[in-house]
C-alpha cells in the first residue's frame, strides 16, 4: 500500500484515573479484533463527530458513566501503522465522572497502577502512551 492510499482511522481513548492514581483498563472481548488485549476505553470517531463528543458517548455506552467535556484533558496521542490502516489516537486524562464504571459490552475491567500497565498484554498502539501516564501519575 502506498502512503497515499493508506486508510487513516481516528480513535479516541481515555485514561480514567481514580482517587488512588490507578488507571481503568478494558479487555477486548472475544470476537473483536485484538481480542484479549487490554486497552484504554474509548472508540472510533464517527464522521462529523468531535473527539471529545466521541469519548463522552463511548464512555457512556461502554462503561455507564457520565463524563463532562471540561473533565477531559488531552495528554498525548499515539500514531501507529497497522498492516491495513494507520491509527491516530488522542489520549485524554479524566479524573471526574458520574457513576461507577461497569462493563456493558462483555469486556473485563481492571484498575491498574501506571507502572504496572506493561504487565498487561496491550495493542501496540497503546504501549507508547504508558510513559506519559507514569510521568503524570507516578509509577
Amino acid at each position: 500500500m502506498s502512503a497515499l492510499s493508506i486508510r487513516l482511522v481516528l480513535v479516541v481513548a481515555a485514561a480514567l484515573v481514580d482517587a488512588d492514581g490507578r488507571v481503568l483498563m478494558a479487555q477486548r472481548p472475544e470476537g473483536k479484533t485484538l481480542a484479549g488485549l487490554w486497552e484504554f476505553p474509548g472508540g472510533k470517531v464517527e464522521p462529523g463527530e468531535r473527539p471529545e463528543d466521541t469519548l463522552i458517548r463511548e464512555l457512556a455506552e461502554e462503561l455507564s458513566i457520565t463524563v463532562r467535556e471540561p473533565c477531559l484533558a488531552p495528554l498525548t496521542f499515539a500514531s501507529h501503522a497497522y498492516p491495513d490502516f494507520h491509527l491516530l489516537m488522542p489520549l485524554y486524562i479524566c479524573r471526574r465522572w458520574e457513576g461507577i464504571p461497569q462493563s456493558r459490552e462483555g469486556q473485563s475491567l481492571r484498575w491498574q497502577r501506571p507502572g504496572a500497565l506493561r504487565e498487561l498484554p496491550m495493542p501496540p498502539a497503546d504501549l507508547p502512551l504508558i510513559p506519559f501516564l507514569i510521568d503524570l501519575l507516578g509509577p
